[in-house]
């Protein structure tokens, strides 16, 4: 008993100095890392389940986190914490969102498989990522250059042709990409922006923090009606970086 003990040990001390089954690679240390952010988020979705009106989120949402490789769309030396439920920074003073936040943003606008939706601050483009395996096309702006060009160069690399960049005042929305089915606002606003309103299709669902920069901001639900009237309802406190341009 005691020798085969001993023996059981070597073989793994050997297959760890391989590199066989015993050890793992780096892509399924990030899978089983993803996995855990995901199981981490359902956790945090049932702790918040009086602000949200539900104690669980849509599978498809929940299969979206735990496919978007997170770690490719933030900036390298912030990689190793890329798997961690925190805003991460992405540098020019902005940050890319919780994943909880982005796992309830994008649940509340329901994307399904035929929708049109715009993001209003693509950032790294990771809630554009986790759109694009959603809905049949997103269509996502960015009003600074440099974080534009990087997420369209990262997102083109990680294959997701669903999605279409552009630089620009997000406050404006994209007319001609629209109408929308779903508008997901990355930014706080002091009020929901009226040309987006006007670009979401009735029946459509935006979602957006609104609120002041130094005070507590409320991330909104806006439903636009089939007749056009609109409801809105408040989900739960955050906090955004502002929304910026020219308006």
């Amino acid at each position: 008993m005691e020798a085969w003990a001993i023996r059981s040990r070597w073989v793994v001390l050997c297959l760890l100095a391989m590199g066989g089954p015993a050890s793992a690679g780096p892509d399924s240390d990030m899978a089983a890392r993803r996995q855990a952010m995901v199981d981490e988020i359902a956790g945090e979705v049932r702790m918040t389940s009086q602000y949200l009106g539900r104690d669980r989120l849509d599978s498809r949402v929940l299969e979206a986190m735990g496919q978007v490789p997170r770690h490719e769309l933030v900036p390298e030396r912030q990689r190793r914490y890329a798997y961690e439920n925190r805003p991460l920074p992405i540098g020019h003073g902005q940050t890319i969102s919780q994943p909880y936040i982005v796992a309830i943003m994008t649940d509340l606008i329901e994307p399904e498989p035929t929708h049109v939706v715009l993001e209003v601050g693509t950032g790294s483009g990771y809630q554009a990522a986790v759109l694009g395996r959603l809905v049949d096309r997103v269509c996502t702006i960015e009003i600074i250059p440099p974080l534009a060009d990087r997420a369209r160069a990262d997102l083109a690399r990680l294959g997701y042709g669903n999605i279409r960049t552009r630089t620009g005042d997000g406050y404006y929305g994209w007319p001609e990409c629209g109408p929308f089915d779903g508008i997901v606002v990355t930014a706080g606003a002091s009020q929901v922006p009226p040309p987006l309103i006007e670009q979401l299709k009735p029946g459509g669902k935006l979602v957006i923090p609104v609120g002041s920069r130094f005070l507590t901001q409320q991330l909104l639900l806006v439903e636009k009606g089939e007749d056009g009237e609109l409801r809105t309802r408040q989900i739960l406190p955050v906090r955004f970086v502002p929304l910026t341009g020219g308006h």
